[in-house]
């Protein structure tokens, strides 16, 4: 089926827009990544943001939701995402050039950011920014709907959750994370983080943390950045919308369907949290690993390398340009604001 959402801009600003993971998942991702940075990462990240209490990351997880709401952070509102223009949930894929419009994306802004964090020539306002732009767009990179042009990111896809009526992308940001742990507070995501930090320590995903790290290169953040927007987007073929969208419209998703998004979710909140500590120790000390686990946020150093995986490109020829610039205007017409929820972000 055509994508609705193309033929009904003029309803898009009366819809709320969701912000990816919600307070709890981007306060949760930042407490993983407190527990795996290594002691000069530590250093550096509470010097620069002036907070040495014991969720000094998790303090600004959200700041990049509240900024783009402002009259000065306006511009930030597109770099939240990547729409990818593929065609799930038969194909899945992102490519850069076909989905990364000229007002930047989430790839191009944590390459950007990544570079602007210790850059001497840069004020120190504006290497916090990038610090705290860093911590929560390795959140949002993560979430699949983020990594998606569909339906804007899932946000025309009306759901319901709970005998509560929303929409596709917000049940992944916070309906389903928020009915797993059982609400939002610090308490919940500390109590959440913990969990995580044990399955990616020595159990669930003790395995599969190496591979978590391939294509890992601060040389490249571009690529890097890359490889986990391509990484979170095959979610959407494989459990967001396996039967498509008249799979989920309209459909109540807390049953059979929550059942198999959830697993999904948590992994992409441990990729999240495990990927942000490896890439923030990169960047302050050159080395691509992260510190074991103590529960306390602390650290213990060891070093992990990956090597860069490439990801493949569409050709020109391959893409429905008006199909693309279709979705574009879509989107642009959908607004930045968050939804009425206080908590989602």
């Amino acid at each position: 089926m055509a994508p609705k959402s193309i033929f009904a801009t003029s309803l898009l600003a009366a819809i709320p827009q969701a912000c990816a993971w919600g307070t709890l998942g981007h306060t949760t991702v930042a407490l993983i990544a407190q527990n795996f940075a290594s002691k000069d990462t530590i250093t550096f990240v509470q010097n620069l943001l002036n907070d040495s209490s014991a969720t000094y990351m998790a303090n600004v997880a959200t700041w990049a939701d509240s900024y783009r709401s402002t009259a000065e952070g306006k511009f930030s509102a597109p770099l939240h995402y990547i729409d990818a223009n593929d065609s799930p949930p038969e194909i899945c894929n992102v490519d850069f050039d076909r989905d990364c419009p000229e007002e930047g994306c989430v790839v191009s802004a944590i390459a950007n950011y990544t570079t602007r964090v210790k850059d001497a020539k840069v004020s120190n306002v504006e290497q916090q920014k990038a610090l705290k732009w860093i911590i929560h767009f390795l959140g949002d990179i993560h979430q699949p709907l983020h990594d998606e042009a569909l339906e804007v990111g899932g946000n025309t896809i009306n759901v319901t959750f709970s005998n509560t009526k929303t929409n596709l992308h917000h049940i992944w940001d916070s309906n389903m994370p928020e009915k797993l742990v059982g609400g939002y507070a610090i308490s919940d995501a500390e109590k959440w983080s913990k969990t995580l930090i044990a399955d990616i320590t020595n159990g669930t995903y003790a395995n599969e943390t190496s591979s978590w790290l391939e294509g890992m290169n601060i040389e490249d953040a571009q690529s890097s950045a890359m490889v986990w927007a391509t990484d979170s987007n095959a979610f959407v073929c494989s459990t967001v919308v396996p039967d498509g969208v008249d799979g989920v419209e309209g459909k109540e998703l807390e049953g059979a369907y929550y059942d198999t998004a959830i697993p999904v979710i948590e992994m992409q909140i441990a990729k999240a949290g495990y990927r942000l500590a490896a890439w923030l120790n990169y960047i302050v000390t050159g080395e691509a690993g992260v510190g074991k686990e103590t529960y306390g946020y602390g650290v213990h150093y060891v070093n992990r390398h990956g090597g860069v995986r490439h990801v493949r490109s569409v050709k020109v020829a391959d893409w429905d340009v008006e199909k693309i610039e279709a979705a574009r205007r879509v989107r642009r017409a959908w607004g930045w604001n968050c939804g009425p929820e206080g908590h989602e972000h």
